[in-house]
């Protein structure tokens, strides 16, 4: 009895850890915690009212409540601190010894494996059971050709000859079959992960579609999505479509997060927001967190759904928690927000990418030994975007060279990898430590503020918040967003000072004006929980909307950007509305602008249609070209009916919202025709001379504009006029006296005479000087030209 009370207890406590690993794996909550690094060296950090701990600086909110908690809620805390308290008095040694003796008792009771066929069917395997010298503790496939698994039904297989089988045949030939299809999906994947060059990556997906026909679930994953974009095997949406549906039935959340999106977008099926809505759901549940992204997004915006700021929030919350532990002290990946319409207008100048050329100009003079390119393409290898693929090897090369030049910031980088470590750079404290005094020595903010992570983590150094708070103070002056970040964060949490929400609400503001994803993440935890603020749903889901938007699926859109220049525009569109349903903005425009092109992938007659559909939810984003050419999509009837009135409330909107001048130049020209207001020639120039104030482009356009409205208000005037009326009351004897016929008649005699006489002149023949050439051979001139004889 006392075995038995003393097995469900380790039990219990077993899955009340396993519930804490897993809650906390599920909020993303992947590192330690501060408070377990510094708990014995501070009892102030004992005090977090809000239940909150920091990782990296960034907030985690462990029971989503603000400072109101009732006096229930703080007593279960209490009591659950205490059970965690009594778990870890336990010694580990022998808290191991009872977990590994109970649960050998709990195995002894599971149910048994009973062989089929051979010297012993029907009787119970035993375990462990010796063979060729050899214990098994479970079946094997030693000394069988056919891989098939057995076991023996007593200890000694040698002395007994007892034995049977572990599978049925059938079993034995799925298992196998399996086992080669992981086989070869793994081959698939070492090949995808380790060459960059585009021909092994089709033979990577070669291997992965071996896989995927042979029902491998990871395999048709990866393969339904390249049949979707395109990504090295040629573009299928009715191959992916029939791969998604059957990795639905199997129960894969990619599967029904894809094919939610099939139906939301109308790819390959007829298109269903309530069944994009179900699929969506299903995928969310099954942990996909694109699932959740959307569905936040369509909370936020209401598409499909009643618009729930609240439910918004339950799901960008969850997914920004995913994404802002994915953050490392190098910072993530640069994503790239680049419009085509803009793009198309100025190439290359609205991009930020780096032209080739200059990339090579910059590795010239790196290679030269120029201090400023090597750091350049140090952090462009570091963080990647503008063109420059993510390479910690040659971003390690490049600061090594600067820093041994001297260069205090190559140092402080340098610093940060091996504080972070990589496959390149060993992690290693001493060392980071090492480079990043060197460098806060010199002054650099960078090399500061990683010292001060240093001394309030105990990263080669003992705990010492006053010193972090020093350092981090120190980088925060010269406006560097990490010393920034950590000190909110330490104001946040009281830690090495008082308290004090208003301090790190200013820092985390700060830190987000330089664009840290933590500092987003943080303050969208304050304004979720009214932690130091006053608690606002809005915009706490669009600070962690921010967040999730930096997730690493936003490398999606310089993949689908890379498509479009490549002249792939149905992969780049497919790509774009993906990311469209996860709520970017600049993928809705982007997809719109392709869509507006008339992509082959969707119907003709459909193009205008969905391209007003993506242009409506970026102008709901604020994109003002998107509010514009909703417009121009109701003003010429492009995927609607033609609508004057909303045409000008779209214009109205962009003008008066975002002081768009080309919105103002077409209310103006709309109150000059009339057009969906009463004409006013007044208010039409009104809007026009507004144009040409709000951009110097407008200025040329709005010119002639105003010439023709000014012939338009003449012509206008003069018909307004009525002239036999006003010279029926003129008195012309008042006006030039009593003798004006007389005056009026000398003057036409003088004209009549000067007209006679200026006519006589001209009938004379003017002689040619002698002696004088012409210039040019004399032609007799055509007869219509000839004087008059």
């Amino acid at each position: 009895m006392g075995r038995r009370a003393r097995l469900g207890l380790v039990l219990c406590l077993a899955a009340l850890w396993a519930g804490g690993l897993a809650a906390a794996d599920e909020e993303g909550n992947q590192d330690e915690s501060l408070e377990s690094k510094t708990l014995s060296a501070e009892d102030q950090v004992k005090d977090h009212s809000t239940g909150t701990r920091v990782v990296a600086g960034q907030i985690f909110l462990e029971s989503g409540k603000s400072d109101s908690q009732s006096e229930d809620e703080e007593n279960f805390h209490s009591q659950e601190e205490e059970k965690e308290n009594s778990l870890e008095e336990l010694n580990s040694l022998e808290m191991s010894n009872l977990l590994n003796k109970d649960l050998e008792e709990a195995e002894i009771q599971s149910p048994v494996l009973t062989a089929i066929g051979g010297t012993a069917d029907g009787e119970p395997c035993h375990f462990p059971f010796l063979f060729m010298e050899k214990e098994y503790a479970e079946c094997t496939a030693d000394g069988r050709e056919d891989g098939r698994l057995w076991c023996a039904t007593t200890y000694d297989y040698k002395k007994d000859q007892k034995w049977g089988f572990c599978e049925t045949e059938e079993q034995s030939n799925k298992r196998r079959q399996m086992q080669e299809a992981e086989d070869v999906y793994q081959t698939g994947m070492k090949i995808l992960n380790e060459s960059s060059k585009k021909a092994q990556k089709k033979e990577a997906y070669q291997y992965l579609l071996k896989a995927a026909d042979m029902n491998h679930t990871k395999a048709m994953e990866k393969v339904s999505y390249a049949l979707l974009f395109g990504d090295y095997l040629k573009q299928n949406i009715q191959s992916s479509k029939e791969l998604f549906e059957k990795l639905t039935e199997e129960g894969s959340p990619k599967g029904q997060m894809a094919l939610g999106f099939l139906y939301a977008s109308g790819l390959g099926v007829n298109s269903s927001q309530a069944k994009a809505l179900v699929y969506y759901t299903f995928g969310a549940l099954g942990g996909n967190l694109i699932a959740h992204m959307i569905l936040g997004y369509r909370y936020w915006a209401g598409i499909g759904v009643l618009q729930s700021c609240e439910s918004a929030l339950t799901h960008y919350r969850l997914v920004a928690n995913h994404v802002a532990s994915d953050i490392s002290l190098t910072g993530g990946t640069v994503v790239q927000r680049i419009r085509l319409a803009d793009e198309v207008e100025n190439p290359g100048m609205a991009s930020g990418m780096l032209e080739e050329d200059l990339i090579q100009y910059y590795q010239f003079l790196a290679e030269k030994g120029d201090v400023q390119a090597q750091v350049g393409l140090g952090q462009l290898h570091l963080h990647g975007g503008r063109g420059v693929e993510q390479n910690h090897q040659r971003a390690f090369e490049y600061f090594n060279q600067a820093a041994n030049a001297g260069n205090s910031h190559a140092m402080a980088f340098l610093g940060k990898m091996y504080s972070e470590g990589s496959d390149v750079v060993p992690q290693s404290n001493e060392t980071a430590l090492q480079y990043f005094k060197k460098a806060a020595d010199m002054g650099n903010p960078v090399g500061q503020s990683g010292l001060g992570m240093a001394y309030l983590y105990g990263r080669g150094v003992p705990v010492n918040y006053e010193l972090a708070l020093k350092y981090f103070q120190k980088a925060a002056e010269q406006g560097w967003v990490d010393g920034q970040l950590q000190l909110g964060s330490m104001y946040y949490n009281g830690i090495g000072v008082k308290r004090d929400y208003k301090q790190a609400l200013k820092y985390f503001n700060l830190a987000s004006q330089g664009g840290h994803i933590l500092a987003f993440y943080n303050l969208a935890q304050m304004h979720a929980t009214g932690t130091g603020v006053m608690r606002s749903c809005h915009t706490a889901v669009e600070l962690f909307k921010n967040v999730c938007e930096r997730g690493r699926w936003s490398e999606r859109l310089m993949t689908a950007y890379n498509s479009y220049k490549d002249g792939d525009s149905n992969s780049a569109v497919v790509q774009y509305l993906l990311l469209a349903e996860q709520g970017y903005e600049v993928a809705q425009s982007n997809a719109a602008f392709i869509l507006d092109q008339k992509a082959s992938i969707v119907g003709e007659n459909e193009t205008y249609p969905r391209a007003l559909l993506h242009w409506n939810r970026a102008a709901s984003q604020g994109y003002t070209v998107a509010r514009i050419k909703l417009g121009d999509y109701h003003f010429y009837g492009f995927g609607t009916d033609v609508d004057y009135e909303t045409a000008f409330i779209h214009y109205r909107l962009a003008s008066e919202q975002q002081h768009s001048a080309q919105a103002m130049f077409n209310l103006g020209y709309m109150h000059e025709k009339g057009l969906g207001i009463k004409q006013d020639i007044h208010l039409a120039k009104r809007f026009y001379d507004m144009a040409a104030e709000a951009s110097p482009d407008a200025q040329v356009p709005v010119f002639l504009a105003l010439c023709k409205l000014g012939v338009i208000y003449s012509l206008q005037y003069i018909r307004e006029i009525n002239i036999r009326e006003i010279f029926s009351h003129i008195d012309m004897d008042q006006l030039l006296g009593p003798e004006w016929d007389l005056y009026l008649m000398t003057i036409i005699a003088l004209l009549l005479g000067t007209i006679i006489a200026y006519r006589q002149r001209q009938h004379q023949a003017i002689p040619r000087p002698a002696g004088l050439r012409p210039a040019v051979p004399q032609q007799e001139p055509p007869p219509e030209h000839q004087p008059p004889q």
